[in-house]
């Protein structure tokens, strides 16, 4: 039986090419909303924001983007993820609008929560994006912070990860799943997945301390997963590298977790 935490791309992608689809009442949540969009060149994907703000990422390819005020054109950093050059993207508030025409084949993540007001839609560069290998060993990973906390938006957060083969990330597990700041903050999130090579796989375990959610889902390229609550380590096969592009969003903008107190004691290990 297939989780449904697990999201897959759609069978019959709409002549907007959107191929993974998620909005919060699919998710059965509140804040995160995430699509996944492949184009050809010369096609274009645009959308109304209304009441959500928008961070477009160009997870590969080039393409123009233009909104109700500003454009930018020629834009793209690599033609795949595992280029690991940090990508292009363009913030987009509510109350705005947005066309992306495609340059070259493309796929983007159009990552979505409720807008506030008071920003302007702007580029987000590669040199903007901050760029940190986080833990050490078998738990060292790369991380490009796209739209961290630091960053102006209201609800949105945009990170995404490189974890080598053989190892784990989103670990030690953590969880962000309680509005008791300042010990833990209530974030929503979604992960994106992409596998080097592309028949391989990614293992992700999402458990509550009470065990009424425990899941091992084995991920395939190009798979989204739910994570509404609870812990959500990640695992790489041996021989494959694995890429998730992460979003999140909740009633504060802010990522303090807590970690699971059966594991903490590897977090002097983990520098």
């Amino acid at each position: 039986m297939a989780s449904k935490l697990i999201v897959p791309q759609l069978e019959n992608p709409g002549a907007d090419g959107v191929v993974l689809d998620i909005t919060p009442e699919s998710a059965g949540w509140t804040y995160v909303g995430f699509k996944v969009v492949k184009l050809e060149a010369g096609q274009s994907f645009s959308a109304e924001t209304g009441e959500r703000e928008v961070c477009l990422v160009l997870l590969s390819g080039k393409a123009n983007v233009a909104t109700a005020k500003a454009e930018w054109n020629n834009i793209g950093a690599r033609m795949s993820v595992f280029e690991k050059i940090p990508p292009y993207s363009v913030y987009v508030p509510g109350a705005d609008r947005y066309e992306v025409v495609a340059l070259t084949e493309l796929e983007l993540a159009v990552c979505s929560a409720p807008s506030g007001g008071g920003y302007e839609a702007r580029l987000i560069a590669p040199e903007q994006v901050g760029v940190e290998v986080r833990g050490s060993g078998s738990m060292e990973r790369l991380v490009q912070n796209i739209l961290p906390e630091s960053h102006p938006a209201h609800s949105l957060l945009v990170v995404e990860v490189f974890t080598p083969e053989g190892n784990w990330s989103s670990y030690p597990p953590h969880k962000h799943d309680r509005d008791a700041l300042p010990e833990e903050s209530l974030l929503e999130e979604t992960y994106y997945f992409h596998v080097d090579p592309g028949q391989g796989f990614a293992i992700q375990r999402v458990y509550t301390d009470d065990r009424t959610l425990d899941e091992t889902l084995a991920v395939k390229d190009g798979q989204a997963v739910l994570v509404p609550e609870g812990y959500h380590p990640v695992a790489a096969p041996a021989g494959y590298e694995v890429y998730y592009l992460n979003v999140m969003a909740g009633p504060t903008r802010t990522w303090k977790f807590y970690n699971d107190p059966d594991h903490e004691w590897l977090f002097p290990k983990r520098r």
